[in-house]
């Protein structure tokens, strides 16, 4: 008498190739995400070395967009190897970090026209990593299942 957790990938299709590539775009949305990232990080260092001012919530902002990038790009690799709960985070981290960017870079006068503008494009090459992740056939390589089997 046992349980089993269902939480693997089908493997006929996360092995399918269109499902890796899929995984794979993924993966290069999210590196490119993060990369944007970086370069929000190293205009604020340079920034706040120079003697401008870099606020608080512009700092807390770029380390997020770097830990949420750092978080979505390992969860994917995870869920390229079968992972089922890594796959459903990163298919919420890829649709809630652009709508939060977006939302919170709307708030007029919060934060320099630069910063919007490289936070954007980061929100911006996410997305179509939202569109993959809750599109149809990365959904059909993690079908809905019982969480446990039933005892024998």
């Amino acid at each position: 008498m046992e349980t089993i957790d269902h939480t693997t990938a089908a493997a006929g299709h996360l092995h399918h190739p269109h499902t890796q590539r899929a995984f794979g775009t993924v993966k290069k949305c999210v590196a490119g995400y993060g990369a944007l990232g970086v370069a929000v990080l190293l205009v604020d260092v340079i920034l706040s070395v120079k003697g401008h001012k870099v606020s608080s919530f512009m700092w807390g902002r770029t380390g997020g967009v770097l830990a949420s990038a750092v978080v979505a790009y390992w969860l994917t690799g995870l869920a390229a190897r079968g992972s089922r709960p890594a796959y459903l985070r990163v298919r919420i981290i890829s649709v809630v970090a652009p709508l939060a960017i977006v939302a919170i870079d709307s708030i007029p006068g919060a934060l320099p026209p630069w910063f919007v503008a490289m936070q954007i494009a980061g929100a911006l090459v996410l997305a179509p990593a939202a569109f993959l992740t809750n599109g149809s056939g990365l959904r059909a390589a993690f079908p809905k299942s019982s969480r446990r089997s039933k005892r024998s």
